[in-house]
């Protein structure tokens, strides 16, 4: 069964290994072995930045370079898999690279603050090859505020610049996404945006009572947007006493899918972008997607519904936004 990871933060892993690492071969949940197993017929790669790493009147500039160096890093390594995996800017692009025998590579920002007010950056970003801005992480940017335990900062939507940015984006062809998104922001982007958003990484929070988890009305009005939601198995965001596993996951998808409906619910793992020692995590590596597979024939999924799950929805989506 094909497989469509929408998330996963390897490339800033590899970036800072020390000991040599690539992208072929690592000990992190994703490698080149990994993703064959897991029958990967796309694997998104975050950007990820972290807002506050640097500081200073140039630190905006200095954290768009970390952009810029991490993505040129990520193009290599797929270069260095050319026989076997290749970069992918569009839908045609990931089928291709299907007929191929080619895993394809999408590459994301995650953290869109580092544009800082200038939207010619986000073309410049989207000429590098990003195709999908996970508009903030856990800072108020200058598009808007984040997921948060304060419930005046929850209701906060977007600033002018944030409509500004998925106003360009839905020209473009990117994907909006909106986890780590507050409340506010959500239903800012959802009423929008003229093409359907993505809550890339994000679970139930009536199952996980942790704001980065989606309400079950924003579920509701993420499928009725044809968006999608890829569940995350961040312990953190599953349970919380922080245990993950194949039931766990698969309740989240159960209820994501009752939620918002069969068609909007993906994959978006967060592999290597958390701290695996905090909680309990099952299904760890990429190799070891089939548990879930598994979990969820038992549950009494069809075939044609894990392959929603599993690669259609996002592909549709994918199909629907980047041509």
């Amino acid at each position: 069964m094909n497989l469509i990871d929408m998330h996963c933060d390897t490339a800033g892993k590899i970036l800072d290994s020390k000991n040599g690492e690539s992208l072929r071969e690592n000990p992190f949940s994703v490698n080149l072995e990994g993703m064959k197993k897991a029958g990967t017929m796309a694997q998104f790669f975050a950007n990820f930045i972290y807002l506050k790493q640097f500081q200073g009147e140039d630190k905006y500039e200095r954290l768009y370079e970390r952009a810029m160096c991490m993505i040129r890093r990520i193009k290599e390594e797929v270069g260095a898999c050319s026989k076997e995996m290749a970069l992918a800017l569009n839908a045609q692009d990931i089928l291709h690279n299907k007929e191929t025998g080619k895993i394809s590579a999408v590459l994301t920002l995650e953290e869109g603050g580092i544009i800082n007010h200038d939207i010619h950056k986000l073309d410049e970003l989207y000429r590098e090859g990003i195709r999908l801005v996970t508009l903030m992480w856990n800072f108020e940017n200058c598009m808007g505020f984040p997921n948060s335990t304060d419930a005046e900062i929850m209701q906060k939507g977007l600033k002018a610049f944030g409509f500004e940015v998925i106003e360009r984006m839905n020209e473009l062809g990117m994907l909006v996404d909106v986890a780590h998104m507050s409340d506010g922001g959500f239903w800012d982007a959802v009423r929008f945006s003229k093409a359907p958003i993505v809550a890339s990484h994000s679970n139930a929070r009536s199952l996980c009572a942790h704001p980065r988890n989606l309400t079950d009305e924003m579920l509701k009005a993420l499928g009725e947007k044809g968006g999608v939601a890829g569940v995350n198995f961040y312990p953190r965001f599953v349970r919380e006493d922080m245990i993950a596993m194949r039931e766990d996951l698969a309740r989240h998808i159960k209820h994501m899918v009752n939620m918002a409906g069969i068609d909007a619910v993906a994959v978006g793992t967060d592999f290597d972008g958390f701290d695996y020692s905090d909680g309990t995590l099952e299904i760890d590596k990429s190799e070891k997607m089939d548990i879930l597979c598994h979990q969820l024939q038992k549950d009494g999924f069809s075939e044609g519904q894990i392959d929603k799950i599993w690669s259609g929805n996002a592909m549709r989506v994918i199909e629907e936004v980047m041509g």
